[in-house]
This record gives C-alpha cells, structure tokens and sequence, in this order.
C-alpha cells in the first residue's frame, strides 16, 4: 500500500532558487527510504513538503489524503518530522513539556499525555529525564528527545533530516539502533552514507532538484560511478558486505 505519493512537485523559494524541479516519488507502507544527494539537492525542502510546512506545486497525498489545507491537521498527525538541530524542535522548560506538547495539542487527557511522555521516552531509552532541560543535554541526547517529541503522536511516518549529523561515534551508534527498531515508513534525508546503508533497503539520488536515481539500496549505493558523479561516496559498509 502506497503512503506517500508525490506527483510533480516544484518549488521556488521567494529568492527565486528553485529547490525542487518535478519529483515523482511514491512510498510503500513500511519502506526505509534513504533519500542521498550533495548540499543544496533539495533534501530537506522535500522533506518540509510532507507535512505542509513548506507548500510547493504539484500533488502530495498522504495515506491517499491530498496535502491541502482541510486535511492539513490530519495528515501532520500522520507525519513527524525530525529536524536537523534538535534545538530547532526543542523549546519548553523540560524535555516533558516538550515529548508532552504533541499528545496534549491531540486533546488527550493528563493521564494519557503523561502514559504517552513515559513510553516515548522509554522509547528512546531516555527514562527518568522528564524533569531536565533539554538544553543541558549533550547534544545526542537532545537528538533522542526530538525524536521523542514526534513518537509521543504515534505517527505513521517518521520523516528525518540528517539524523546522525554533528554525533560522535556513540551517539551516532545509539541513533542508528534506535531507528532500526522503530516500525513506521522513514524517508530519511542523510549524507551518512553507511547510514543509509544499514538503515534503509531503498535509496533515492536528489540532485538539482531532480530525481537521478531510485532503487534498492544494492543497485544505488554500490555503483560508485554513480555516486561520484552525484557527489557521493561508496559506504564503507557496502563493500565490507562483499568480503
């Protein structure tokens, strides 16, 4: 089952740069997409289409839902987006406001936001830190919060922007695993290559704008010639697989 379907989408920004040339990208229910492409492709300004936060030309649907303004409540329910700084995402007194911002904007009662804080966090293997402030966090650990913030909704779709950006290795590690056993459809903006590798069984090539490639993670992330002439590099992971 199809959950994203996007049919020529364009968009300009007000300077006049023209971010994204006519994609056309559908989605299946449960897929990893690993969406790869140097600086500028238009990687995050795809991203920001999903949940209506940036608004381009061409059709988007969401579980067959058309992206426009009367289900735009809805389908940002049905999307959550993980920025690329966590402190974009992260703004109240205490990483409980912030994971409960979400369940209690839903209308749900203070019993239930607070079960949906307890089991995000949880989730993120952050138990015990609903009291600290986010901004006194490593900044590993206010990746896991932001990401918290969008599981507290229980969306169907994660939608991440370079999830393992500015990490160390450990954190980076805790990342990855955490994701991997998450269970929504991700479409994951990423120029960690290995990331994209161990996270995602499909990859899409962005550049200008434009769709260059689209297959299984084996077509897309081991034809080198491919990937150098899009600014790209093998993951180190592909070619260990081989040995």
């Amino acid at each position: 089952m199809k959950i994203i379907e996007i049919a020529n989408l364009k968009f300009t920004y007000p300077d006049g740069t023209v971010a994204l040339k006519g994609i056309n990208l559908d989605i299946e229910e449960g897929e990893s997409v690993a969406i790869v492409g140097p600086n500028g492709s238009g990687k995050s300004t795809l991203l920001l289409q999903l949940n209506g936060i940036l608004r381009g030309e061409g059709t988007i649907r969401i579980r067959s839902l058309l992206l426009e303004e009367k289900n735009l409540r809805r389908i940002r329910s049905l999307v959550g987006m993980v920025f690329q700084d966590p402190d974009d995402q992260l703004f109240s007194p205490t990483v409980f406001d912030d994971v409960a911002f979400g369940p209690m904007n839903m209308g749900l009662s203070q019993e239930e936001v607070r079960r949906k804080v307890k089991e995000a966090l949880e989730e993120v293997e952050l138990t015990g830190f609903g009291h600290r402030s986010a901004h006194h966090l490593s900044f590993g650990e206010k990746k896991k919060v932001s990401i918290a913030t969008i599981l507290s909704t229980n969306p169907k779709i994660l939608a991440l922007d370079e999830p393992t950006s500015n990490l160390d290795p450990r954190a980076r590690r805790h990342i990855i695993d955490l994701l991997k056993g998450l269970k929504q459809t991700k479409i994951v903006a990423t120029h960690d290559m290995n990331l994209a590798w161990e996270l995602c069984e499909r990859a899409v090539i962005l550049n200008d704008g434009k769709i260059a490639a689209d297959g299984s993670r084996e077509k897309i992330l081991t034809n080198e010639p491919l990937l150098v002439k899009h600014g790209l590099e093998l993951p180190s992971l592909s070619t260990a697989s081989k040995r």
